[in-house]
């Protein structure tokens, strides 16, 4: 636990608290009598999450209405973000798992590593406090706010806001392939108006893929993104 220690850049005075983060549920089911799962730290550290992102965004953007802010947090915090920042830390190689879970690449699952990464949240909240939990996690924030490509655009309610002008207009958005292994797949979207393809999307999740075809398609219609 020495060298994850040192990747999070802290210290664990009471060390159960990180090994509970550590614990998946699928090693815990197998081992009866061993730490509990990490779900209940995952709930706590999500929370935690929520509070210091809001603040952190509140006052970085002071000008920024309500919609736009909880837009631009739910960006930050999604499963593709937050799974990314796990493996910044290598989170996935310290994980207690199931032999199923373990076979099957699971430690590399995004969800998996996003419910990590808030259960290690919950981990430092716990043992340091606030402060020290921000610190952490404000790590991560900050840098993917400046360096977000996207802005932090949501493009499908861009265009769902364009579209919904002529009610007799509908978009449509369907996963046409995947590809890659369970713990690094890749979503195909096609987005159709009514029957018209007018944008295509190849993501890390059907959410990412959906959001890159609504980008083309605004594109298409010349829309600045």
């Amino acid at each position: 636990m020495n060298r994850l220690e040192k990747r999070i850049e802290y210290s664990f005075k009471n060390p159960v608290y990180l090994e509970e983060a550590l614990t998946h549920s699928s090693y815990a089911n197998e081992n009866p009598g061993s730490l509990p799962c990490n779900e209940r730290m995952e709930f706590l550290g999500d929370a935690v999450l929520q509070i210091i992102s809001a603040e952190y965004l509140f006052n970085r953007f002071p000008h920024m209405p309500e919609g736009r802010l909880t837009k631009l947090r739910s960006s930050l915090v999604c499963t593709q973000s937050l799974s990314a920042f796990a493996r910044e830390i290598d989170l996935g190689s310290y994980l207690k798992m199931g032999r199923g879970e373990t076979a099957s690449g699971g430690s590399f699952r995004p969800s998996v590593l996003e419910d990590a990464f808030e259960a290690l949240i919950a981990a430092i909240y716990l043992d340091g406090g606030m402060e020290e939990a921000k610190k952490f996690v404000l790590r991560f924030l900050t840098k993917e706010v400046e360096n977000h490509h996207t802005n932090f655009r949501d493009y499908k309610s861009m265009l769902q806001e364009i579209i919904q002008q002529n009610p007799d207009e509908t978009l449509t958005y369907t996963v046409v392939g995947t590809s890659g292994p369970d713990h690094d797949k890749r979503f195909d979207v096609e987005l159709r108006l009514n029957s018209n393809i007018i944008g295509k999307g190849h993501g890390t999740s059907k959410k990412n893929a959906e959001q890159l075809a609504a980008r083309e398609a605004l594109e298409l219609m010349g829309v600045e993104v």
